[in-house]
């Protein structure tokens, strides 16, 4: 049986990763989605330390822990959500989170080439499943787009992006477990990560967007306090620990309840239409990544 050290992580990170999808879509509203993400990371990074601190887990690493951080910095809190707020700027916020539900397929696929870990025929099956219904949410919104076929300002471009998204986040996932990875205290590890990446995101967002913009918003900051502290202190350390003691693999069952209240706040706020399509599309994904996530993995 589950242990509430299981369920209520996947609870938390769940609800509150399917509520931040949404928050997004007001930091590229007028900011270029680069300087977004630092700003994120930037006020995430010191808060994490301090938790780290508080919780008396040693901050300092070896030459083979900080190479590691900084691997994971790059793929997670770098490629990972450029990828993503780019992405957002082409295709609903809900449809990019159901799409970061198939990140248990190359988080499978690279568990078993790092880790050595196996999945059963039925996790590829019900795999099969979730992307099939995932294609068709991809479908009606490529319909649904006017400029679906004009790159700059197109649904195809979104796709691209959220793909390369997933693979970056799916590395970082499953080289964080490895024995060097496991021999660090989770938070520190991901302080030290987050600060990585925040640097890359500084120079990415320089070299990129150009001065740094300084909203006028109260609500495009309170959406940064948002996303860096609970959407990302709290959640990442959650997430990773879950990693660790039940696999990359069937982590990734969250995103079940994530795609959920994402495609529910779609609904409600952007305005997002059901049809017979996406309705049997949803289905499909959430029944497949059901079937595929509870499948048995070996070492």
């Amino acid at each position: 049986m589950l242990q509430w050290r299981v369920i209520l992580p996947f609870i938390l990170t769940g609800a509150i990763w399917g509520s931040t999808w949404f928050v997004i879509t007001g930091q590229i509203d007028g900011v270029p989605a680069a300087w977004s993400v630092f700003y994120r990371f930037a006020l995430a990074t010191p808060a994490l330390f301090l938790v780290a601190y508080l919780m008396k887990r040693r901050l300092t690493l070896t030459r083979p822990e900080h190479l590691l951080a900084a691997f994971v910095g790059i793929f997670q809190f770098s490629g990972n959500f450029l990828f993503v707020y780019h992405a957002e700027l082409y295709v609903t916020s809900g449809i990019v989170a159901m799409m970061f539900g198939l990140l248990m397929v190359p988080n499978a696929i690279f568990a078993r080439i790092f880790l050595g870990e196996r999945a059963q025929g039925r996790f590829f099956v019900g795999s099969m499943i979730a992307i099939i219904g995932v294609s068709f949410l991809l479908v009606h919104e490529w319909r649904a787009n006017p400029d679906a076929g004009v790159i700059g300002g197109n649904v195809a471009l979104g796709i691209v992006l959220a793909m390369l998204g997933i693979l970056a986040a799916s590395i970082a996932n499953v080289i964080q477990a490895n024995p060097t990875g496991r021999a660090v205290p989770m938070v520190s590890l991901l302080a030290w990560a987050m600060l990585y990446g925040t640097v890359f995101d500084l120079g990415f967002a320089a070299l990129t967007a150009g001065p740094p913009p300084l909203p006028s918003s109260p609500g495009y900051w309170a959406g940064i306090v948002y996303l860096a502290l609970i959407g990302s202190v709290v959640t990442f350390p959650l997430h990773y620990n879950l990693v660790r003691e039940i696999g990359a693999g069937r982590t990734a069952y969250n995103s079940i309840l994530t795609i959920s209240v994402a495609m529910l706040i779609s609904t409600l706020f952007e305005d997002y239409r059901w049809t017979a399509l996406t309705a049997g599309g949803m289905v499909l994904a959430v029944v497949g990544m059901g079937i595929a996530l509870r499948a048995k993995q070996s070492r």
